[in-house]
């Protein structure tokens, strides 16, 4: 049997044991063939090929449960759930999503986009399973990097005191996305440099077995020698204080060690934590040598994707804006520090880091953490960048209202990836924030209309000294604009009129501006005259721009990437009734209620209405017939 006639668990099952490193190759090679159609995750999967095989060889899922942390790493279970035809579809709109999907397969039993979440679903299906009196197992696959976020430790800690029967898979390839940092990845490199422990606590145990018993007082000292072996070795001995037994290191590439490991734990009662060494990219040399570069790939011939990347004409990436204008900050001001959660390469500060080592801090995956840090550093008058994509910012909600904007801090909050990211799909929207932000106390909001005026935004923000403040922006390439030598300072809470009107007023915040201008295009043919109006500040707001609007009766169409529920719209329709001019016509335009699956950013602004074409249409629906002209 080959890969072509896996279509189910079951299917799996029937091949002999000797025959599945075979299988592992297939997958490989499909997985290499189909994502360079599609682009998707390419190296996180090839690592657990060998491990994905061995889980639904030997468990029955969907009966027993397996949840995947961040989930990019479960296309082998797609593969084997009979989802391998749907590949060409792969991240494509209305095709198969990248991460798993309830929505798609039964096998699918936990959805997740964001790191350090399967524990505690596995912990809440453990429970509900012994409540209910059923016998499944639930399997948790967490990597070394997700293992490092505050919700998987305190995971843990439940898990070790229930006792539960629960397995975690402990997928250790090193990495996140870049190079994982911190004391926990240093403990687990130590671990895999131990990988003998085991053998010779047996040997030890059996030692002790043979001595014969000659009272209390000696079997408690062969205990505490026993116990000073672990420490000594350096063993499991924190996952088993927090009471879990400790499985491993085992390779994850050799499927008869993996499986007999994993047998074993099966078997275990209560908690068990399988420690499984894997290589990212594994099977795939250019991925074996760059998991970095082919974390996420594009379509296209891999192996010229750096040679690609310096002939490419395109108009520098935000992140690369970042990047770029916080090290010239840095040059000027020896008090900017720079923070990121494990996302140094994505927000584009790896040349900040090498600039200024002492003055980066990539906190691994901890957002909470690097939140309050951020805080703690503005107390002492330094200026932290916090650089945080919009959808982990929401995992810091907490510290951003307590420890942030209650105290009044000066922290620079450069939301990344806001507004629509394409592919990831729902669970990486960055729609939410200016909601969950704008209602905060001391917080200010704004964001660019291009690449240029974002290089300003960050030295407004750099000298801006009244407390926080969230500087917006998308992800990928700017419009390409002339970019000014001179950082400028933008004036607090003023709008920018870049085009003049006299029907209706266009306000749009962020790229959402060139699509206004486009459709003030649309509308000039018509005889309708669109006045196009940059935001930059959602909070505070243009109160002077607004109140000429109202003086002048012109209806307003408010444009945002962003949630309409609590948005730029909802800001400027709060304003005209704290002012008490209820009579003010204001349509709202953004993202409905309702989670935007993957897809590609075009598609997905063209679902929810945010075109040229759309917008016009808007205008057209409020405006009076008066107004309109022939």
């Amino acid at each position: 049997m080959n890969l072509e006639q896996i279509d189910s668990p079951e299917k799996l099952k029937q091949i002999p044991v000797e025959e599945l490193p075979r299988i592992a190759e297939e997958i490989r090679q499909f997985l290499i063939e189909s994502l360079s159609g599609t682009g998707g995750h390419l190296a996180s999967n090839l690592g657990v090929v060998e491990l994905t095989l061995v889980l639904h060889y030997l468990f029955d899922s969907p009966k027993d449960k397996f949840l995947w942390d961040v989930g990019h790493q479960a296309y082998v279970h797609k593969i084997l759930t009979g989802r391998k035809s749907m590949f060409p579809t792969l991240r494509k709109y209305e095709g198969l999503c990248g991460f798993p999907k309830m929505r798609e397969s039964e096998h699918d039993c936990w959805e997740t986009g964001h790191s350090s979440t399967s524990l505690s679903g596995a912990m809440g299906m453990a429970v509900a399973r012994d409540i209910k009196g059923e016998n499944n197992k639930v399997v948790a696959v967490i990597g070394d990097g997700a293992l490092t976020g505050g919700m998987a430790l305190e995971a843990l800690n439940h898990i070790g005191t229930e006792q539960r029967d629960l397995m975690v898979i402990l997928n250790d390839n090193e990495m996140s996305i870049t190079d994982n940092v911190g004391a926990l990845h240093n403990y687990l490199g130590r671990l895999r440099t131990h990988k003998h422990y085991h053998k010779v606590k047996e040997d030890i145990e059996n030692m002790l077995l043979k001595i014969p018993s000659v009272g209390e007082p000696l079997a408690k000292t062969l205990e505490r020698i026993k116990d000073s072996l672990k420490y000594l070795v350096v063993s499991g001995v924190l996952f088993e204080k927090f009471g879990f037994t400790y499985l491993g290191p085992v390779d994850g590439h050799k499927i008869g060690e993996l499986m007999e490991c994993v047998r074993q734990g099966a078997k275990t009662k209560g908690p068990v934590l399988i420690h499984v060494i894997t290589k990212k990219g594994k099977g795939y040399e250019p991925a074996e040598n760059d998991a970095i570069a082919y974390h996420g790939v594009g379509a296209g011939k891999w192996e010229t994707v750096a040679e690609k990347q310096i002939v490419k004409k395109s108009p520098p990436k935000y992140a690369k804006v970042y990047g770029n204008t916080l090290i010239r900050l840095a040059e000027q001001d020896p008090k900017v520090v720079s923070i990121t959660p494990a996302m140094l390469q994505g927000s584009g500060l790896i040349e900040f880091d090498q600039r200024f080592p002492e003055r980066s801090f990539d906190v691994g995956i901890a957002e909470q953490h690097a939140t309050t840090y951020a805080a703690g550093l503005a107390t002492q008058g330094l200026t932290p960048f916090l650089a945080i994509y919009s959808t982990f910012l929401q995992r810091s909600y907490d510290q951003l209202i307590h420890d942030i904007a209650r105290q009044n801090l000066n922290v620079v909050i450069a939301v990344d990836r806001a507004g629509f990211v394409g592919e990831d799909g729902e669970t990486h929207q960055g729609v939410y924030d200016i909601a969950f932000m704008r209602c905060i106390p001391n917080m200010t909001i704004m964001m660019p209309k291009d690449e240029n005026e974002f290089q300003h935004m960050l030295y407004s923000a750099s000298r801006y000294n009244v407390g926080p403040i969230a500087v917006r922006f998308p992800r990928g390439a700017g419009l390409g604009v002339p970019m000014d030598e001179q950082l400028q300072d933008i004036p607090l809470g003023k709008a920018e009129v870049v085009r003049t009107g006299t029907d209706v007023a266009l306000l749009a915040l962020g790229p959402m501006v060139d699509r206004a201008n486009a459709a003030a295009d649309y509308l000039a043919q018509e005889g309708i005259s669109a006045q196009v109006v940059n935001v930059r500040f959602v909070k505070p707001l243009d109160e002077e721009l607004l109140q000429d609007l109202y003086q002048r009766q012109l209806p307003i169409v408010t444009i945002e990437e962003g949630s309409r529920m609590g948005g730029l719209g909802s800001a400027v329709m709060e304003h005209y009734e704290t002012e008490g001019q209820h009579n003010m016509m204001v349509k709202v335009m953004g993202v409905p209620d309702y989670y935007v699956e993957h897809g590609s950013v075009e598609e997905q602004l063209q679902e929810v209405g945010l075109t040229a074409e759309k917008i016009a249409d808007a205008v057209r629906a409020i405006m009076p017939s008066k107004r309109q002209r022939a």
